[in-house]
């Protein structure tokens, strides 16, 4: 049985665009993350790597193939496996209860995180709550259809709601069975994530974290929402930003993950893996290496901004 706060009341949407960009298809129905694509300034250098917005853009989404062709399902840490597409993020937390899945992508997905769970020698209809990072299609779009073939319950954060409710692949309604709040756990099994509220890619953008047992050890793991921010910059979100980055440099860490698998060098990880040494997924120092990238960009862009904005 799972249990965690449920606060019945719904926070409003802060930013009324995101509901308009969740909504905007592009060519061939593909629900991506922004568009128009941002322009292609500034640039910035992070840790030796230079990154513009188009380039963060195109290194998470990758081609339609690679978001929605299966990635080789494997073992993070301890209960967790990664069970989403080449580019779009899926997680599996297995319990003697039931899973967890995080992140349901897009709704044509769906079939190859099915067969992900299931080569992991997992059956998919244990899933038992479904969990995401934030209310773009190539995260949750599929949640009805998971639920659908599932029963699993779907947790939202408060402030995606609205988001998500408008979210209606095939004309399905969007299932939100359980409203969360920052700070809230879900358990499952003996297994306990955290709500963190780290708002601004979307008004509800959610970060959550766990721990992990290997080798005797507990690891923090941290599931990171995305901190990219939108071309142009209002008020709110330098304020909402400016909190979510503290925020996130705060968590405990030990293994850092993200709702796209560039986002903690996820191909580059696993290929380690077939060395047999230490797991390469145990990585703290990398722990704030997409905030320091999301960060770098966001100063760049409000700079840029103020600069244009001078008589």
């Amino acid at each position: 049985m799972s249990t965690l706060s449920t606060r019945s009341s719904l926070f409003p949407c802060l930013f009324v665009p995101c509901l308009l960009g969740a909504l905007i298809l592009y060519p061939g129905g593909s629900a991506l993350a922004q568009n128009p694509p941002p322009p292609d300034h500034p640039a910035v250098t992070v840790r030796g790597q230079t990154y513009t917005p188009r380039s963060i853009l195109a290194r998470n989404m990758g081609s339609e193939a690679d978001r929605v062709t299966q990635f080789t399902p494997h073992k993070i840490i301890g209960n967790i496996y990664y069970v989403g597409t080449v580019t779009l993020s899926s997680f599996l937390i297995t319990t003697p209860e039931g899973h967890i899945l995080i992140d349901s992508t897009y709704e044509r997905s769906v079939p190859a995180i099915a067969k992900s769970v299931a080569d992991l020698g997992f059956k998919f209809s244990d899933v038992k709550i479904l969990l995401g990072n934030h209310a773009h299609g190539d995260h949750q779009e599929g949640d009805a259809l998971v639920k659908q073939m599932t029963g699993a319950q779907v947790m939202a954060m408060a402030e995606d709601v609205p988001l998500l409710q408008a979210m209606k692949p095939g004309g399905k309604e969007h299932p939100v069975d359980k409203v969360l709040h920052d700070g809230d756990k879900v358990t499952l099994g003996g297994t306990t994530l955290v709500a963190h509220l780290t708002a601004g890619h979307t008004p509800g953008c959610t970060t959550w974290t766990t721990t992990a047992q290997e080798g005797g050890r507990s690891y923090n793991v941290m599931f990171g929402c995305s901190l990219r921010p939108p071309a142009t910059l209002t008020p709110a979100h330098v304020d909402t930003f400016t909190r979510s980055f503290k925020t996130v440099r705060a968590l405990p860490c030990d293994v850092q993950l993200g709702d796209h698998g560039a986002q903690y060098n996820m191909q580059e990880k696993f290929a380690k893996l077939k060395d047999g040494g230490a797991n390469p997924f145990i990585d703290p120092a990398s722990c704030t290496l997409e905030a320091d990238v999301q960060e770098a960009m966001f100063r760049a862009l409000l700079a840029e901004q103020q600069k244009a904005a001078r008589p």
